[in-house]
């Protein structure tokens, strides 16, 4: 029987590339996101996350096409940079918005439906800044973290009910992303140029860092491979820097991530 898959984001990047390859295999994918464009074999639905309506009425539409759903992908989100002392309010609330509310919106207009159903998988799309936070992307590595932590104790509630949570944190992806993201300079005299100097640096990282394709490929893996860990590492080396975040002392970590970004 061909997976029925809902994916949010996947016009671009990670996204655009597990749709793809999710297709490729025979896959139902019905794409949710706030663009007009679509991945080549997915069904688009515009939606906005941050909208609870939104996100029901999308839900509701490929219940009635399908009659189920099988994986649900939340990879919806974007990236803000800036020193937290000249960072607004409401710009990190809306990093939060999307990011982990988009994801809590998606997650809870499914699960009822794979509680019935008695299966289902969720993957939620955090980050390596999860375990090691990057100074002046601290809204970005927080909200990651959120979810990391969100995963965890959503596959506590849910294993009784046959359905599976995974929670994948990538390294660096060479992407979209990059360019999209939102940059606040404010502050950058007042830190000696810090500011800008770890955004480059994250940002010439990620422009070097694993395609999207590969990514995509394995996120694609993830949704379809019989059992599935809670939490799992996209690239090989960032597998030594999460596993190195265990046995560090914090106060080195931190040393250790200001000396590399700021």
């Amino acid at each position: 029987m061909e997976k029925v898959i809902l994916l949010t984001g996947g016009t671009s990047g990670i996204g655009l590339h597990t749709a793809n390859a999710l297709a490729a295999k025979g896959c139902r994918v019905y794409e949710l996101s706030r663009s007009d464009a679509c991945a080549d074999g997915a069904v688009h639905i515009r939606t906005d996350v941050t909208d609870d309506r939104q996100v029901e009425r999308a839900v509701q539409e490929i219940m009635n096409r399908e009659g189920r759903i099988d994986v649900v992908i939340n990879n919806a989100g974007y990236g803000i940079s800036g020193a937290v002392e000249y960072t607004d309010t409401e710009e990190a609330e809306r990093q939060f918005d999307v990011n982990f509310f988009g994801m809590v919106r998606v997650n809870r207009a499914v699960l009822p439906i794979l509680h019935k159903q008695g299966c289902g998988r969720i993957i939620n799309m955090s980050s390596v800044a999860a375990p090691i936070a990057i100074p002046f992307q601290t809204y970005y590595s927080a909200s990651k973290a959120a979810i990391r932590a969100y995963s965890m104790a959503l596959q506590s509630e849910v294993r009784p009910y046959g359905i599976e949570v995974c929670c994948i944190m990538p390294g660096d992806i060479a992407t979209g992303f990059t360019a999209a993201r939102k940059k606040n300079p404010a502050g950058d005299d007042a830190y000696g140029g810090r500011i800008s100097r770890s955004v480059a640096v994250m940002e010439h990282d990620e422009q070097a860092g694993i395609p999207a394709e590969k990514a995509g490929a394995f996120v694609a893996k993830k949704a379809l491979q019989k059992r599935v860990p809670i939490v799992c590492t996209l690239g090989g080396k960032y597998k030594v820097f999460v596993f190195l975040t265990r046995l560090l002392p914090n106060r080195l970590l931190v040393w250790l991530v200001g000396k590399l970004y700021a």
